[in-house]
């Protein structure tokens, strides 16, 4: 009797667990991924290191960032007036792993060249310890010619 109370209560709290770590909806993804912005604009890298892993790569149109130590030295650089999200997009096939897609529409500086404009921006968000985390983030300038 006693294996099988054990058995329940493994059952039980895998269960449990399961739909504790259930994949977010797209509201709340949104809603992390803006998070994230407003910690890098608002040069906060207390609430920018809750979302973002350690160990994050980066892909920008001029260079790579390896490491969470490169973002944060980035965002002393910028001094980032304003962003907007439009065409959030997210899926996922793992129950862990989330894509998320979006435009993103900048106002601010970077070392006092302007760097406004509309981005094309994704993550790759992976759920460590109960939480979910950045590890990949790219964002490339569109274009001037580029369909808006």
């Amino acid at each position: 009797m006693k294996k099988y109370i054990t058995h329940t209560m493994v059952a039980l709290l895998a269960t449990v667990a399961v739909s504790i770590a259930a994949t977010p909806d797209k509201a709340a993804m949104e809603a992390k991924e803006k998070s994230a912005w407003q910690a890098f604009k608002d040069k906060n890298s207390d609430a920018f290191k809750k979302v973002v892993d350690k160990d994050i790569r980066c892909v920008y149109a001029d260079r790579l960032s390896t490491s969470l130590q490169n973002e944060l030295a980035d965002m002393q650089k910028w001094d980032m007036k304003s962003f907007e999200f439009s065409d959030f997009d997210m899926f996922s096939d793992e129950k862990d792993v989330i894509v998320t897609t979006y435009k993103v529409k900048v106002e601010g500086t970077v070392d006092g060249k302007d760097a406004s404009g509309k981005y094309n921006a994704g993550s790759v968000w992976k759920l460590e310890k109960g939480q979910w985390l950045a590890i990949f983030h790219t964002n490339i300038k569109q274009a001037a010619t580029a369909t808006q």
